[in-house]
């Protein structure tokens, strides 16, 4: 699909002139004659732009179609709370005893376990 007659099409079927256009969007008659014959390519601002003027989403410059189109729904997106390790259940509970234990260690024996935690953390790397 070419751009410029897409919007073309858009813009006849609203019955705009592009002088409507030119003063809805602020671009010059000129540029978007030279879009609509497609000599440009307009960036993504100046579509958002073509979107507004024309009352449309902005998919719709791309979507030809008989029918509108039914976008799907976007899962939620978890927060870092959800994604986070110890945060909740099981693990929740086991950082919760290790940090029981660990309060109660002397500083020389938790410097001992936290060098094996690393040592053990390299070797599975590796």
């Amino acid at each position: 699909m070419i751009i410029g007659e897409r919007l073309r099409e858009l813009r006849e079927e609203k019955k705009f002139s592009q002088g409507e256009i030119e003063k809805r969007t602020g671009l010059l008659r000129c540029y978007i004659s030279r879009v609509e014959n497609g000599h440009t390519v307009p960036a993504v601002e100046t579509l958002e732009k073509f979107a507004r003027a024309l009352e449309v989403p902005m998919y719709q410059l791309f979507y030809d179609g008989e029918k509108s189109l039914t976008l799907p729904i976007a899962p939620k997106r978890k927060t870092s709370a959800d994604i986070a390790w110890g945060s909740k259940g099981k693990d929740a509970r086991m950082v919760a005893q290790f940090c029981r234990l660990f309060s109660r260690m002397e500083a020389g024996d938790l410097g001992m376990v936290l060098f094996m935690a690393q040592k053990m953390a390299r070797r599975k790397v590796g």
